[in-house]
């Protein structure tokens, strides 16, 4: 974690943790590093945003520092993050950058790098652009004359995306009722022409984006709307995005909500039986559900769990070269197709398992119990001591031996706040509070609760 970027790009208030200056600063360093490299022709970097207000005023400061250090801005336009990962390493750019705060409010915006091959900027080249915006690096020269960069419209670059996905699925899917919730964001350009092009009856909300109702009581963060227009409509599925759409919560056929973990085991043992499932493992982080593990079990599926966030899950995945992993939130890599969490392609991923194992989602998810989940974030003096402290680390272990096979215990830090996340898997949801209550009472009772 940088001082501005963290894991998933630099996120803040715009114009106020996020500024105008910060993005022209990120493209002057980024225009120069990648032009300096560049021995033929000038360098590219491709840029997308979604729907924020905000977001063409980042754009625009991005373009100006990109061409004033000699390199050229193609840009895409209003467009999910996976379409930038996907052109980038597909049309031979230099890099790309994604404007967007994903699921946040309208009014946050993150600035996103994403390498040549599509992965996510190497450490690297972030702590050097940091650098640069504290002017702790000489002033960068300019170009001048006919080295100074230019603007390219690459509209074609989401067209070529949208063209991909619709060469995923192997089968049509006529006359399914399918529900889309576009979250007022980035997937309102790409969703429904991919759904209708592979053949089935479209039904889409809150995909008439304003710049300031992203996010916005719609999408992956507010299933609940979703649920609700699948069972009026009667659908046979629905999916909802985040603002950037790169992440996919869906809702079976009775409005149930089917979360990332639901979808790593449709798609997991969907792949075992094509005999597709690289390495027969699916990766998860440590919040996955206990009752996702225990279905892996009966479906002889093995599993690897990272820390919590789909940066650690997608290392794992190069680093073993495993085919699909993912996160409770919906960030799901299928890395054959991707290199990024995608939820357009998630949604199409679940819309082949249903069609070619010829089953309804809640049929394909008869086996999977969700065990009940309690997370309490308990704000500390010291979050190591209190979670290292010998006495609260022997409730913790008497709370795991009461709970035995049928429940599990997660303490952790928060990584960016003075918090200790506790979380509790159990039988019940009683069971659960009882256990997490045992916990933050000794924690309570040491003096380590603010």
């Amino acid at each position: 974690m940088g001082k501005y970027f963290g894991t998933d790009g630099f996120r803040g208030e715009a114009n106020v943790d996020l500024t105008v200056e910060h993005a022209f600063k990120v493209g002057r360093y980024l225009g120069w590093y990648f032009s300096s490299q560049k021995r033929v022709g000038k360098a590219k970097i491709a840029i997308g945003k979604d729907t924020r207000r905000s977001s063409y005023m980042f754009e625009s400061a991005l373009v100006s520092g990109i061409t004033a250090s000699g390199a050229d801005a193609y840009l895409m336009h209003v467009t999910p993050t996976p379409s930038v990962a996907y052109v980038v390493r597909t049309e031979e750019f230099d890099c790309g950058i994604m404007i967007s705060a994903s699921h946040n409010p309208y009014y946050d915006n993150g600035i996103k790098l994403i390498s040549s091959n599509g992965h996510k900027m190497n450490s690297d080249v972030e702590e050097a652009i940091e650098k640069y915006i504290d002017g702790q690096i000489e002033e960068l020269p300019h170009a001048l004359k006919d080295d100074i960069g230019c603007t390219v419209d690459y509209s074609m670059g989401r067209n070529r995306y949208i063209g991909y996905l619709m060469s995923v699925p192997t089968r049509s899917f006529k006359d399914l009722r399918v529900g889309l919730d576009c979250s007022n964001g980035a997937s309102s350009s790409v969703a429904k022409a991919v759904f209708d092009a592979l053949g089935a009856k479209t039904y889409v909300i809150n995909n008439h984006p304003d710049g300031l109702n992203i996010n916005t009581n719609c999408g992956s963060t507010h299933i609940e709307v979703l649920q609700e227009y699948v069972r009026h409509k009667g659908l046979d599925i629905g999916f909802a995005y985040d603002g950037d759409a790169d992440r996919c919560i869906a809702v079976d056929e009775f409005g149930r909500v089917v979360d990332g973990d639901a979808i790593l085991y449709i798609c997991g043992k969907h792949l075992k039986n094509h005999d597709e499932l690289s390495n027969n493992i699916v990766v998860t982080t440590v919040m996955s559900n206990l009752g996702l593990y225990k279905a892996f079990d009966r479906a002889g599926i093995q599993y690897e769990k990272t820390a919590v966030g789909d940066k650690y899950v997608n290392e794992n995945m190069i680093q073993n070269g495993h085919c699909i992993g993912g996160e409770q939130s919906g960030h799901v890599i299928f890395s054959k197709n991707a290199t990024t969490g995608d939820g357009v392609l998630t949604s199409l991923k679940v819309m082949e398992a249903m069609i070619e194992s010829k089953q309804t989602v809640a049929q394909l998810l008869a086996d999977l119990h969700i065990y009940p989940q309690l997370l309490k974030n308990v704000r500390v003096t010291n979050k190591t001591t209190a979670q290292e402290d010998s006495d609260v680390q022997a409730v913790i272990k008497e709370v795991e031996a009461s709970l035995g096979n049928e429940g599990r215990v997660l303490v952790r830090e928060s990584g960016t706040e003075p918090l200790v996340r506790v979380m509790v898997e159990a039988s019940s949801d009683d069971i659960c509070e009882k256990c997490v209550h045992e916990i933050v009472k000794k924690m309570e009772e040491k003096g380590y609760i603010l």
